[in-house]
């Protein structure tokens, strides 16, 4: 994509409320704002609830549901299966539930207990086959999806020494990845048939990792390219060097860059567009666009910022993800118990290329 030298705004299309505590985290619906699809996204909460949005035929979203009465604690992660049928909701109260998608209407179909207290966040592989947990008790579960509503723990991964905030599945491979209060990234593969998995590699300070809590991680399109965020106030990006050079490496993950000085504060989350965009969200209030510099590639990939949008929201941003469909929407949720509807808006009329 090249974005040449046009002006960007990333625009606020509607501020949404109903949540009645700060808003943990934000989920749009796989195939929904393309092809005449209304858009559609989850939200959760310290309020113990999860509230699902849909866009109406003027474009503005609306509450269309309300999950609620089956946490008794915050709900800190949400996420979509691929087919969009079921979402799942990690909780403070220990739990991981499952929730059945029929026309309008959502269903605790599966309560999925082990961890010892919080869920921090869950995330489904990409055929929807597997579903990963992790949580404070420092473990990463992995869940094998079976008909009937029904998921085994197939594996409970002990290699964090502290809490565990996110666990992410790599778009293009059943890669697992996690990252945690203890400053790492970790990277986890199945060994071979068997149902054991087992750590590959460890991104930490030693091979350029970040210096603090590693809060969240997000991929490319194709995978073959990660990006961090942290405590320390720096993003990173990490290339495969396995799917860039068709090689087969133990430690195939390296560190390309690092982005520092556009936070001020905690960067809480990062969010890669199908279209190579990033977008992070900071306890300083404040949304960051970044995209690939393409002027100097002989030194590497270097990243450059887009455009800064300062108070994007009157407390902390807590999550940002970007839609996957025709408009390039951007949903943020913060401490201030809203969630933002943005859209990027190229100044000069032309669309991105």
């Amino acid at each position: 994509m090249n974005f040449g030298d046009e002006d960007f705004e990333l625009r606020e299309i509607q501020r949404l409320e109903g949540h009645t505590d700060k808003v943990w985290s934000v989920a749009w619906k796989p195939a929904t704002g393309i092809n005449g699809v209304p858009a559609v996204f989850a939200s959760c909460s310290g309020d113990k609830t999860v509230r699902i949005w849909e866009e109406n035929s003027t474009g503005s979203f609306q509450c269309q549901a309300v999950l609620e009465e089956t946490h008794t604690r915050t709900v800190r992660s949400c996420a979509w299966s691929p087919s969009g049928k079921f979402m799942a909701t990690a909780s403070f109260d220990a739990t991981t539930a499952i929730w059945e998608n029929v026309g309008v209407d959502f269903e605790c179909v599966s309560t999925l207990e082990g961890h010892d207290n919080e869920v921090k966040s869950v995330s489904w592989n990409n055929s929807g086959s597997l579903l990963a947990t992790c949580g404070r008790d420092k473990s990463v579960w992995i869940w094998e999806v079976l008909p009937g509503n029904e998921f085994d723990c197939v594996s409970v991964l002990q290699g964090h020494t502290q809490d565990v905030k996110m666990v992410q599945w790599n778009p293009s491979m059943d890669t697992l990845f996690s990252c945690s209060y203890d400053n790492t990234i970790k990277v986890w593969v199945e060994n071979g048939d068997s149902d054991d998995w087992h750590c590959i590699q460890t991104l930490g300070e030693s091979n350029s990792g970040h210096t603090s809590t590693v809060w969240s991680l997000s991929f490319d399109s194709s995978g073959g390219k990660m990006v961090s965020c942290s405590d320390d106030l720096t993003i990173k990006i990490w290339s495969d060097i396995d799917k860039m050079q068709d090689l087969h490496q133990n430690a195939p993950w390296k560190h390309v860059c690092t982005l520092s000085g556009y936070h001020d504060r905690t960067i809480f989350s990062v969010h890669w567009s199908r279209e190579g965009i990033i977008a992070s969200g900071a306890a300083d209030d404040a949304i960051c666009l970044f995209v690939e510099n393409n002027d100097n590639e002989v030194e590497g990939p270097t990243f450059k910022l887009l455009l800064k949008k300062e108070k994007a929201h009157e407390m902390d941003v807590n999550s940002v993800q970007w839609n996957s469909g025709d408009r390039r929407l951007l949903a943020s949720a913060s401490d201030d118990g809203t969630v933002k509807i943005w859209e990027l808006v190229c100044l000069s009329g032309q669309k991105l290329l």
